[in-house]
């Protein structure tokens, strides 16, 4: 499951990010109660329809990324850094804008529902920036590319759900784009263990540098 990608015997590995307190920022993905709540959202509807114990593994999960992206939040607010969010949310009560793709598969949090709420634990201060979408991509669905360009980013240090969709989307199109990106491994969950670490390592060193919460913490510490 975390075996190595052999391609990356073959090509040269992405350098380290320099986090820098102007150009850096977290980008923290989905994290809302359409998807990310185990009494709302896809846990209801899994509920539902009678396979809750399906999603067994994903909400281990989330029971551990919360506190970890809650830590990495704290972290770059101290030292006054940019904090991002994007969230599963359409401009309108009945979805009429949505992606194809979100249409036809279903994916819809209607316009000030519970579902396109952040978090609680994660929810952004006063001032932060959040993006509402209705496609898995966050830069094909947004204008965040501008926003990161006018801010002055350059890097970006990525979190969420689910990492081989919405979280993997964010990461390969920002390094398309240009940024640096880090992907905090233990900040990012998807529905199966096989799925996650299928993403991981197909982003590992080609769109990414993978690091844990720890890790990212230590380097902001290390920013004077």
């Amino acid at each position: 499951m975390k075996s190595a990608n052999p391609l990356l015997k073959l090509i040269k590995p992405l350098p380290e990010v320099r986090l820098k307190r102007k150009n850096s920022a977290l980008l923290v993905v989905d994290m809302q109660y359409l998807d990310a709540h185990k009494d709302y959202g896809i846990f209801l509807n899994a509920r539902k329809k009678g396979v809750l114990e399906a999603m067994n593994y994903y909400r281990d999960r989330l029971e551990l990324i919360i506190p970890n992206i809650t830590k990495l939040q704290k972290a770059f607010r101290r030292k006054r850094m940019e904090v991002i969010q994007t969230k599963i949310a359409s401009l309108t009560l009945d979805g009429r804008e949505r992606s194809r793709g979100h249409r036809d598969k279903g994916i819809f949090a209607p316009k000030g529902s519970k579902d396109a709420e952040i978090l609680e634990e994660l929810r952004p201060m006063e001032n932060e920036i959040v993006f509402p979408k209705t496609a898995s991509g966050v830069f094909n669905s947004t204008a965040i590319d501008q926003i990161l360009r006018n801010l002055g980013i350059e890097n970006l240090v990525v979190t969420g759900v689910v990492t081989n969709n919405c979280v993997e989307n964010a990461v390969r199109d920002a390094c398309d784009r240009g940024y640096a990106v880090i992907l905090v491994e233990d900040g990012c969950a998807a529905v199966t263990e096989e799925l996650h670490w299928a993403a991981i390592r197909a982003m590992r060193d080609h769109f990414a540098k993978i690091k844990t919460t720890a890790e990212v913490i230590k380097m902001l510490q290390a920013i004077r």
